[in-house]
């Protein structure tokens, strides 16, 4: 079975990180007609007939230029422009998700590259100081690197690990076998995925998966196994999805993070997914990947 989630991760760019601290190379590049750069201001890209629009560098507006690799003897670059622009032209700029769908239609083959370019935006947008003393920051290393004017602490790019599972209990691929799905008071009716948390200082992935399920829902989980992840620059997270066995099955939601939470077998999985009465996830998130693998095949639907 392959999973949707993956397509956001194939045909990985060269990131060429040898080559970020090299002016004279980027110079070249950046000058060469087949150079392409992604406009993002602030954070929001500006699809042009729906799709992700990369232009020659040549045409690209003033802005902080970002190195992100080398692809198809193409190189690839974003430009930061000042986010006032999106302000002023609401209805033409995007946030990242208003891409997944061009990203699903279109196989997902550039999503590497422009979850790249977003998370690198999202990053400066969120670290304009020192967070030592304030102090003023200098962009270094093709916008990979801060470096503090004033102290000299160096920053970087973070991404922040994410647990996300699926959580079963009863007989493996038993017909009594029951998978469990959460949702949030915000959420339109009928819709569920897979529970998810972030993972704390000083602890493991597996033990963040027992502590997330535990506090949103009170069920406790013992066996947890590896799945895969995901990379999720909204804003600077890293998915790492997991299969959980539940020890218990009485369930109470915290009512905070979780309005409900309900135990689904696939027969009920299945009829609902139909009828429309359960949505489930979009295809291109581990989400829905997760709860696919449990079930054993696609289903129908999704947000």
């Amino acid at each position: 079975m392959t999973f949707p989630h993956l397509r956001l991760s194939a045909n990985p760019h060269d990131r060429t990180g040898v080559r970020r601290g090299d002016d004279a190379w980027l110079d070249q590049r950046w000058a060469d007609p087949s150079s392409r750069a992604l406009v993002i201001s602030g954070t929001r890209i500006r699809p042009v007939d729906g799709k992700v629009e990369w232009i020659p560098t040549t045409e690209a507006p003033d802005g902080m230029r970002v190195l992100l690799g080398e692809q198809d003897d193409v190189t690839w670059f974003a430009v930061i422009v000042d986010p006032a622009l999106a302000s002023e032209e609401k209805s033409e700029w995007f946030g990242l998700r208003a891409a997944f769908s061009h990203l699903q239609e279109g196989g997902g083959s550039e999503a590497p590259l422009l979850f790249h370019a977003v998370g690198l935006a999202e990053w400066h947008y969120a670290t304009r100081f020192c967070p030592r003393c304030g102090g003023e920051l200098e962009v270094l290393k093709a916008g990979h690197e801060k470096v503090c004017a004033s102290c000299g602490k160096p920053q970087f790019p973070r991404t922040d690990p994410a647990v996300i599972m699926v959580v079963a209990a009863g007989e493996p691929g038993s017909e009594g076998e029951q998978c469990l799905l959460g949702r949030q008071s915000g959420w339109p009716e009928g819709r569920y995925s897979t529970l998810a948390g972030f993972c704390e200082p000083g602890e493991t992935l597996e033990d963040a998966v027992r502590r997330e399920v535990a506090e949103e829902t009170d069920i406790r989980v013992g066996e947890v196994e590896y799945f895969g992840n995901q990379p999720w620059p909204l804003p600077a997270s890293l998915m790492l999805g997991f299969i959980a066995r539940a020890e218990t099955t009485e369930v109470e939601v915290d009512g905070e993070e979780i309005e409900d939470a309900r135990w689904f077998t696939r027969a009920q999985m299945k009829e609902e997914a139909e009828a429309g009465a359960l949505v489930l996830p979009g295809g291109v998130s581990i989400s829905r990947s997760l709860v696919e693998h449990w079930y054993g095949g696609p289903l129908p639907g999704h947000w």
